[in-house]
């Protein structure tokens, strides 16, 4: 942040000698201030108040991913896979920038966003063997399941550290370090 300052008040004209001591250092307090203002502006969507960045997931297996936020825009991609998790990482008017778990981002319709929470297997690990679905959250509990890289499931809930997942046929727990749809730490309900 001091160099940010620097570069600021480098080509800024010689203040009057009586000012030069203090006008720097009250003129960085007030664009401190003024970043701890944006910064959290920017902790909720300014058409929705909810957080944002926030995870969300697809309501229909047709979601175009856009260039801007409007129909107007070029489709860059198509989603073909309700319930995938995406993030959100802007909003404007009906639009919602979104993120998926490969990076790709552009905008949708918020129409086509669910507020229902779901997360991805380890996305990041392909070819890795499959992952032990426990009865508690522990990780010697009793394996009830195995998920394999990628698989959707549906988050019940998350403590900061284990999910319990939800699916066709499983039900159990899950390090939360193995998941992308929920935050490092993240409680939900």
């Amino acid at each position: 942040m001091a160099h940010c300052l620097k570069a600021i008040f480098s080509g800024s004209r010689p203040a009057a000698p009586r000012f030069r001591a203090r006008r720097p250092l009250v003129l960085g307090a007030l664009l401190l201030l003024g970043a701890q203002d944006a910064l959290a502006q920017q902790a909720v969507g300014p058409t929705t108040g909810l957080p944002v960045p926030r995870y969300v997931s697809l309501k229909s297996d047709h979601v175009n991913l856009r260039e801007g936020p409007s129909k107007d825009h070029a489709t860059k991609w198509i989603y073909q896979r309700a319930g995938l998790p995406v993030e959100i990482t802007a909003e404007y008017e009906t639009w919602r920038r979104i993120r998926d778990s490969e990076g790709a981002e552009g905008w949708v319709l918020h129409s086509l966003l669910s507020g229902k929470r779901t997360a991805l297997v380890a996305p990041w690990k392909k070819d890795a063997p499959p992952f032990p679905l426990r009865a508690e959250p522990q990780d010697d509990a009793k394996v009830v399941a195995k998920l394999a890289p990628g698989v959707i499931a549906s988050v019940k809930k998350c403590d900061g550290s284990w999910c319990r997942l939800k699916g066709d046929g499983y039900d159990g727990y899950l390090a939360q370090t193995s998941l992308w749809g929920v935050y490092p730490g993240e409680k939900v309900e």
